[in-house]
């Protein structure tokens, strides 16, 4: 029989990848900038033409959630404060947890006590 998961994605603290660069723009839109590294990325590269760095623009919800990612607020925290900035947006909590959990899977997070 499976054990349930008892994770609560409301206590975890995401933290940013010190190796993900990204930048802003006037608008407030981030863009992400990931360097592909390592043996099957290098081929990649070389026969199927692969950019080495890929930049991955957010929309206005995922920069604002990138830009509010502290290393300090846990994931409750930054739903409300998500809530608070779009009060119409549905389902923002699922939405949310959606989206970092991408992040993380990506390497571009991970949770704070994480190694």
């Amino acid at each position: 029989m499976k054990s349930k998961d008892q994770r609560n994605y409301l206590d975890f603290v995401p933290m940013k990848n010190s190796d993900i660069e990204y930048q802003t723009d006037a608008n407030g839109i981030v863009t992400l900038f990931v360097e592909w590294k390592g043996f099957y990325h290098r081929i990649a590269q070389k026969f199927f033409h692969r950019p080495r760095v890929s930049d991955i623009k957010l929309d206005a919800y995922g920069s604002f959630v990138w830009l509010s990612i502290d290393d300090t607020m846990n994931v409750h925290q930054l739903s409300k404060v998500l809530d608070a900035k779009y009060p119409d947006m549905e389902k923002s909590l699922s939405r949310l947890i959606k989206f970092l959990e991408i992040l993380r899977d990506n390497r571009m997070i991970h949770w704070k006590g994480e190694t």
